[in-house]
């Protein structure tokens, strides 16, 4: 009867089921690599600071200027070099806790100035795990190779603490740490915000504004992923 459809044999139907299967199969593995590649952890730098000699007494000063103190002291400490973490960072997605970042067993003992480096400017831990942004790397991803190296030296002078950091309150899906390499790559850049060229001391400013103390970490609204709402 004409206008009425002919079914398919069930061959052309298993055979369209397949092929329906087969290109669903391989967007997953293209979508998997991808993503596996576009989430991958920054690699360690080559070099930091190469020829210069580590000045304690100036890496004091980018500890300060950094408020490295304000969330890594222990939360009974009465001595702010005592950087045992523990302080809670309350967020729309959840609480995280500042980590141990003292020279102990449970801190940064054992690590090495690239890891250092890495860590601050990339946020990236020794053992290759994205850091959540809670920890402001996006903006120490403006420090200079000097004061880097500079504040390590700095750090190896404090005390050690062995009081192990505290989990993170954090609920899937944001469990899964490598999705925040995507959230890297939208908002990590050692680029300055407020850009052009400047007087020397407007440059030291800028650079102490927009890196060290981080200012817009916590006086800057966040948009629905967190990033920083630049409009605001």
């Amino acid at each position: 009867m004409q206008g009425v459809p002919r079914e398919l044999p069930r061959s052309e139907n298993l055979t369209g089921l397949r092929l329906g299967l087969t290109v669903l199969l391989a967007c997953a593995v293209i979508g998997a690599i991808s993503f596996w590649v576009l989430t991958r952890p920054a690699d360690l730098p080559d070099a930091v600071a190469a020829g210069h000699t580590a000045d304690p007494e100036n890496g004091a000063l980018v500890f300060a200027a950094s408020g490295c103190a304000s969330c890594h002291t222990g939360k009974d400490a009465t001595n702010k070099t005592v950087l045992a973490g523990g302080h809670a960072l309350e967020s729309a997605f959840c609480a995280f806790y500042a980590p141990n970042i003292s020279t102990g067993s449970q801190g940064i003992a054992g690590w090495t100035l690239p890891e250092f480096a890495r860590a601050l400017r990339s946020g990236i831990s020794s053992d290759g795990q994205h850091y959540y942004p809670a920890f402001p790397y996006t903006s120490y991803a403006r420090m200079t190779d000097t004061d880097v190296a500079d504040l390590f030296a700095y750090m190896a002078t404090l005390p050690a603490d062995p009081v192990p950091s505290l989990a993170h309150d954090v609920g899937f899906p944001f469990t899964i740490r490598r999705g925040i390499g995507l959230w890297s790559r939208m908002y990590l850049t050692d680029a300055p915000v407020m850009a052009g060229d400047l007087t020397p001391q407007l440059a030291r400013g800028r650079y102490l504004f927009e890196g060290l103390a981080h200012c817009a970490e916590c006086h800057t609204a966040r948009n629905a992923i967190g990033g920083l709402d630049r409009s605001a």
